[in-house]
């Protein structure tokens, strides 16, 4: 399981059949959580990417975005896209310090790349606060690569050895060794894809296809790694189609096979949540476990709110067989 502080939002949703109740759902997009000390923050893309905090998971304060201005690299590296417009953060903290994981991308291209700031602290009065941006991590060229490098995740394991999961569309979910300072790729490493689906158009590497597969995220429980994928469209409001597959292995690297025993890798996967007529799509998620209790966090589309992007967050539990389920 990769290292976190205990993360939980206890902020009172709506089961994927209800309605939210009050305090108001907070709007973001990609949201991940992690508590520092008695308060609880959610980042989010957006621009500088998005932060908010709050002291009893109910009640959130907007603070300033995490970058004032673009990382000076992603103008370098990605001069088609957005200045600071960040997307899919990923936090967590290891070895006295806070990893945040990034992306800058152009919408619909693999002109993309991920970065890594760090910090020793998340509490923006604290005068040892400052992200200290560590550059370009990994970048997908157009015409060059046949995966897209957005929506990292990082998963480190039981040698404490980092991976970094990653993709969006094209041939799907990759997988990376890191080095020792979750910096960059190993020395020699190999990119595993681990998850895909099929495309029936023939664009080659110039297009992202019609294998919607994004957002990866590694969870290990009771000896698996379960790989936690988003399939079909986001980002469409009120037709938003989202929704959340799962598959598992004994090996980091796979193969990753769902509860049919189909990999992953061959379109395969066990579905665990997807949208209702309240909820138009839901997907982009992490699975924290806080006091032996595990929970889903993730964005839905508010039907009854013009489909505007919301945090929510379900119990998750596992079956008998050791699949996760959304009671």
């Amino acid at each position: 399981m990769r290292s976190f502080l205990p993360v939980l939002c206890l902020l009172v949703a709506c089961l994927a059949t209800g309605r939210a109740q009050t305090p108001p759902l907070i709007s973001v997009h990609d949201p991940v959580m992690i508590r520092q000390d008695s308060t609880y923050y959610v980042f989010a893309t957006g621009r500088g990417l998005r932060l908010w905090s709050s002291p009893d998971r109910q009640h959130w304060k907007a603070e300033k975005p995490v970058f004032d201005t673009p990382p000076a690299w992603t103008l370098q590296a990605n001069p088609a896209t957005r200045p600071n417009d960040l997307w899919a953060p990923d936090i967590s903290y290891h070895n006295g310090l806070y990893y945040l994981y990034y992306s800058s991308s152009v919408f619909g291209k693999n002109s993309s790349a991920i970065g890594l700031a760090t910090n020793t602290t998340l509490h923006p009065a604290d005068p040892n606060y400052h992200w200290a941006d560590r550059g370009l991590v990994i970048q997908s060229v157009p015409g060059q690569d046949n995966w897209n490098a957005i929506d990292p995740n990082l998963f480190v394991d039981d040698e404490k050895q980092g991976w970094l999961t990653f993709g969006s569309f094209w041939s799907g979910i990759q997988l990376v060794r890191l080095n020792d300072s979750l910096t960059a790729p190993a020395a020699n490493a190999n990119l595993h894809t681990i998850a895909s689906r099929p495309r029936t158009d023939s664009t080659g590497v110039r297009n992202a296809g019609n294998g919607a597969i994004e957002a990866p995220f590694l969870f290990k429980h009771n000896g698996y790694h379960y790989l936690f994928v988003s399939v079909d469209y986001c980002c469409r409001g009120v037709n938003s189609t989202y929704k959340i597959w799962v598959g598992r292995s004994k090996k980091i690297t796979g193969p990753y096979l769902d509860q049919s025993g189909k990999q992953m890798k061959q379109g395969g996967g066990t579905p665990v949540l997807q949208g209702d007529a309240n909820w138009q799509g839901v997907g982009h998620n992490a699975v924290y476990t806080v006091n032996n209790a595990d929970y889903l966090i993730y964005h839905g589309y508010d039907a009854a709110d013009k489909g505007k992007s919301k945090l929510l967050i379900r119990e998750l539990r596992w079956d008998k067989t050791g699949w996760p389920v959304v009671p």
